[in-house]
């Protein structure tokens, strides 16, 4: 009985994992047209012209067309983009109910949920538990040096590189995107192992 069960549940692993595998993996083999964001002192367009040079990737003009999307920022603003090329799922019949809601209604039935959780945790741990941040800090921002590659379905991180720009003249920011574009064809297609000769 323990065995069976155990088989079943490994079956059961296996399966999941080959659909959730196949539903959202998200890989650089699988892009081919992407859509550059706006970067720090105009790197976009100095890695549009090396990724149109090396023939990696299809630079589209529609971010509509694009597969991924690269940028040198993560967070909010690059989710309400990303909502903008490829809108995620509408939320259920249920949650366009409650979203009809009046707000006297919600405000009230949330309010009265949060202060009963707040005073049951301040009980608990013996002290305040409100947050005293009114606007909530990002855990991401803009940041030199780093850039990403972003599935514009999925909105997963497919590929990622920090590589500092040595300066902001067009030599320097030439040399960064054709670094960075190096280092992605690296990626991309990595070299298959020399095969041995038979003896």
């Amino acid at each position: 009985m323990t065995t069976m069960k155990r088989a079943w549940l490994a079956l059961t692993w296996l399966v999941l994992c080959g659909l959730g595998g196949a539903a959202w993996a998200a890989d650089l083999n699988s892009v081919h047209a992407v859509y550059l964001l706006n970067m720090g002192h105009g790197l976009d367009q100095y890695l549009a012209n090396r990724l149109t040079g090396e023939h990696l990737f299809v630079v589209v003009t529609d971010p509509k067309k694009a597969d991924a999307v690269i940028t040198d920022h993560l967070g909010e603003d690059l989710d309400a983009t990303l909502e903008i090329i490829a809108p995620g799922p509408k939320p259920p019949q249920d949650a366009e109910a409650k979203a009809k809601e009046p707000a006297e209604t919600k405000s009230k039935s949330k309010g009265d949920a949060a202060a009963a959780a707040g005073s049951s945790l301040a009980a608990a741990f013996g002290g305040d538990t409100n947050n005293k941040l009114e606007h909530p800090v990002s855990g991401f921002s803009r940041s030199k040096g780093t850039v990403f590659l972003v599935d514009a379905k999925s909105r997963q991180l497919v590929w990622s590189l920090y590589i500092k720009p040595k300066g902001t003249e067009s030599k320097d920011l030439d040399r960064t995107a054709s670094d960075i574009v190096s280092r992605l064809k690296k990626d991309a297609y990595p070299k298959a192992p020399k095969a041995t000769p038979a003896k």
